[in-house]
């Protein structure tokens, strides 16, 4: 892996939420954060499988198109009692206006009641001009509440309780969200790595 801090780094995403919270989370590193749609790049369509099929076709879409490092980001909320639902379909289950306050009504519709337990899925993937792609994963068990609690989060934060807590992550402060959150959980192996690489 050949990312140094300092460098110029381009977040694959046009959610400004995600961006914020992965330039906080990249901060400490240095990076210089940017995201695709100050390059103009347009997202792709996510035709993967799973979440690292996902992440690694949008960061590798971000880096070809700019030459420069490259990281993407496919997260989900992953719920027990809807055999993983939405799952990798998160973002899509909020509509093309990502209107996630439907989102959030649809999962407390076709939950009804039942098991409420859920987890948070991070998956980074982080590709380097010539083609070396990495990624990273990060979870996080918790609850679902309804109705949604919050506003300090984006997504079905409002909704999720991690285990151990009582508020919801749309509810916690965000430095508390950072330390303990499924992207946070990716973020860590992300860092490890450079570091790794970067004291060889």
């Amino acid at each position: 892996m050949s990312l140094r801090p300092g460098g110029r780094l381009v977040v694959a995403s046009h959610n400004a939420g995600k961006v914020r919270e992965i330039e906080d989370l990249l901060r400490p590193l240095g990076f210089r954060v940017e995201g695709a749609p100050a390059f103009g790049i347009p997202e792709p369509e996510e035709t993967g499988a799973t979440y690292e099929e996902n992440a690694i076709l949008k960061a590798r879409a971000a880096c070809d198109e700019t030459e420069l490092a490259a990281l993407a980001d496919d997260s989900g909320l992953s719920v027990d009692a809807l055999g993983g639902a939405p799952g990798i379909y998160s973002a899509r289950w909020a509509g093309p206006r990502r209107d996630f306050a439907a989102a959030m009504a649809r999962v407390a519709r076709e939950l009804a009641g039942r098991d409420p337990s859920a987890k948070f899925v991070c998956v980074l993937a982080l590709a380097l001009p010539g083609g070396a792609t990495r990624t990273f994963r990060g979870e996080v068990q918790g609850k679902l509440v309804f109705p949604p609690r919050g506003t300090k989060g984006f997504g079905y934060d409002p909704i999720f309780v991690a285990d151990g807590m009582d508020k919801t992550f749309g509810e916690i402060e965000p430095a508390l969200k950072h330390r303990i959150s499924h992207r946070a959980k990716a973020f860590e192996k992300l860092r490890a790595a450079i570091a790794a690489k970067t004291s060889t």
